[in-house]
């Protein structure tokens, strides 16, 4: 094999696995410290999106580690690193399939989960109270647009909003046109002074009718493309590091334990 095509191979070796790591670990980390989207409504209710989290770090972690190992076996031309690098893909690779489909038959599961952590942030949603999961939810709702989660009507189950005898509503869910969306996030309750008084009709808010839950399905419907070139993006990555481990193994003629460093 050229020396060229042996340090291309080596360099990609070393180089591929320990960025998916980064990658892995980055989202886990992510997952856990967003606290401006729909991802931190559910992080802080949810134990099944916080438990992924951590496996993502963990994960992203030891593939680091892995990576590390595989960059040590590249440089060095120790085969039984390669090998061990080689089966950690294999194992990955599995592992990334089995939670595919344990994704895709648990989405309705997941889907109330979500629809559960909604309903009790908003039913117990109270005005002026500094609380991150409600802050959260109010730039949500401002940010995609929606109001509730089935649809507005969601928030007639707040007992401290339907108290009003005026007309009163969440002031994130107010509609806004473009040159309003550079105004900073409204939060609590909005109240309508010209309002008729008597009760707080919620047909008479000025709010987003649609629920999050239809923006969320929308959303996910436009970036399926996206987010299923990223999982092939990442199976061809360790699928690439998997045929150059094996190339190199194949390259190195006989192991050699004494070019392992020693510190």
């Amino acid at each position: 094999v050229p020396s060229c095509c042996l340090g291309v191979r080596k360099s990609l070796v070393e180089g591929g696995l320990g960025v998916l790591g980064a990658v892995i670990l980055g989202f886990g980390v992510w997952i856990l410290a967003d606290r401006s989207s729909f991802i931190s409504v559910l992080q802080t209710s949810s134990t099944s999106l916080k438990v992924g989290a951590y496996i993502f770090i963990s994960i992203g972690a030891f593939t680091m580690l892995m990576g590390f190992l595989g960059c040590i076996g590249a440089v060095n031309e120790v085969r039984c690193l390669l090998g061990l690098y080689f089966a950690f893909l294999v194992l990955i690779l599995i592992a990334q399939v089995a939670a595919g489909v344990l994704f895709y038959f648990n989405m309705g599961k997941l889907k109330q989960e979500m629809g559960s952590i909604v309903t009790e942030l908003i039913q117990k949603y109270e005005e002026g109270r500094q609380d991150s999961l409600q802050e959260a939810w109010d730039y949500v709702q401002a940010q995609v647009q929606c109001c509730g989660w089935v649809s507005f009507y969601n928030w007639t189950e707040n007992p401290r909003l339907m108290n009003h005898t005026n007309t009163t509503y969440p002031c994130s869910c107010k509609t806004r046109s473009q040159n309003d969306s550079s105004l900073p996030l409204e939060k609590g309750f909005c109240h309508d002074l010209n309002g008729i008084q008597g009760g707080n009709n919620p047909d008479a808010w000025p709010v987003y009718h649609e629920g999050c839950m239809e923006k969320v399905q929308a959303w996910l419907q436009e970036n399926l493309g996206i987010i299923l070139g990223v999982c092939v993006g990442v199976a061809v990555i360790e699928l690439l590091g998997m045929l150059l481990s094996m190339f190199l193994c194949r390259s190195i003629h006989s192991e050699d334990y004494s070019k392992v460093p020693k510190y």
